[in-house]
This record gives structure tokens, sequence and C-alpha cells, in this order.
């Protein structure tokens, strides 16, 4: 039986060994990726937890995060589903201040497999260039994504620079990363949050479908 406790153990502690096994477990036996993509998920919350109280460090970090891209890409076959559908746009982005890009690449590649074409802006994105992105590409929907608590200062800011640029209520706003709350997304003036990559997809989903 798969373990994804332990998986989410082993990507915190950075146990590559463990963690590839149980990866290439779920491969295997065509289990559930989209949990085991939570799992790691949720360790990656750790191990930026551990950065944030100086327990870890940036090569600490830097590992980790060559951990989660080996077991993302080992998943991709079966993340990659065929879909039908064309969702239209969503910008996805690493908010000003935050540059880790673990979290997003990952949402990345689940949105890209929903149906959505998926306009990536990189990481540490100033609220401006985020609102010149989506009147350039017409995007209904606007991913921001951050890791360090500083990040809820910059989704707001982002949020605030869509309303002074009248498009706010053109778009739909979702936040997603280890420090968001629902008090965070409520500050923030977002339309929804998550920490869960599968729950992102099928709030997103949601909107892109309503005409």
């Amino acid at each position: 039986m798969l373990d994804f406790e332990k998986l989410k153990t082993a990507i915190s502690e950075m146990d590559d060994e463990t963690a590839m096994n149980i990866i290439n477990e779920v491969v295997e036996t065509q289990g559930d990726a989209g949990q085991a993509i939570a799992a790691c998920q949720e360790g990656m919350g750790i191990v930026g937890e551990m950065f944030e109280k100086g327990d870890y460090f940036v090569g600490d970090l830097i590992f980790a995060g060559e951990l989660m891209g080996q077991a993302t890409e080992a998943l991709r076959p079966l993340l990659a589903a065929d879909s039908s559908e064309d969702l239209g746009k969503i910008i996805l982005c690493t908010v000003a201040g935050d540059i880790h890009d673990i979290g997003k690449n990952i949402v990345k590649a689940m949105m890209g497999a929903a149906g959505f074409e998926v306009v990536d802006l990189g990481v540490d994105v100033a609220p401006e260039d985020i609102v010149a992105a989506a009147k350039e590409n017409g995007a209904k929907i606007i991913g921001l994504s951050g890791i360090l608590t500083l990040a809820i200062d910059s989704m707001k800011d982002t949020v605030q620079a869509l309303k002074d640029a009248g498009i706010r209520d053109n778009v739909h706003v979702i936040l997603g990363g280890n420090p968001v709350t629902d008090q965070a997304c409520k500050d923030a003036g977002a339309d929804a949050w998550t920490t869960n990559p599968q729950e992102g997809v099928a709030i997103c989903r949601e909107w892109a479908l309503v005409k």
C-alpha cells in the first residue's frame, strides 16, 4: 500500500532514495499521482518552514527543489491525462520578493494537463508586470504563488494593482502556497486560495467553464 505520509516526510527530510522509491511505485502501479503530488507539496511546505526558521539553508532548498523536480517529472505521464477541453489562458507566477517555483511548476503541469494554456511569468514578479500580462493575454484567471510569509503582502499589492488598472472585475484571482490562509485570502481581496494543486485545478476549471 502506498504510504503518502512517508513520502511527505521523505521530501521534507530530503531523503531522495525513499522519496523516489515511493514515486516509482506510484508510477508502476498507476497509483494516485495527484495524491502523490499533494504529499510532495506538503513536504516542500515543511522545507520552506525550516528555511524560514534558519534550520535549512539555500543549499537545502536547491536540493529539495531538484528532488521535487525529479518526482514531478516521473509522475508527469500520469498527470498528463488527455484533455479535449480548451479552458483558455491562465497566468501563473511567484509574486514579488519570493523566488520559489516548485509549487508553481507543479500547478503549471497540472493546469496544462487539464486544458489550460499556461502563461508562466516566472518568479519575483512585480504587480505591474502581472497586470500587463493579464491585459496582453486577455487571461481571465491569475494564479499567485509564494512560500515565504512576505508573499502575502505582494499578493495583496497585486490585487490592488489589478483594481487600480480597472481590470479586477474581469479576472479571477487564486492564491497558493504554504503561508496562504482563508484570512490571508480575504485580506488580499482574492477570490479563492488553496494549498492543494488538484483543488486549484478544479476551482480554476469551474471558473473557466462559466461563460
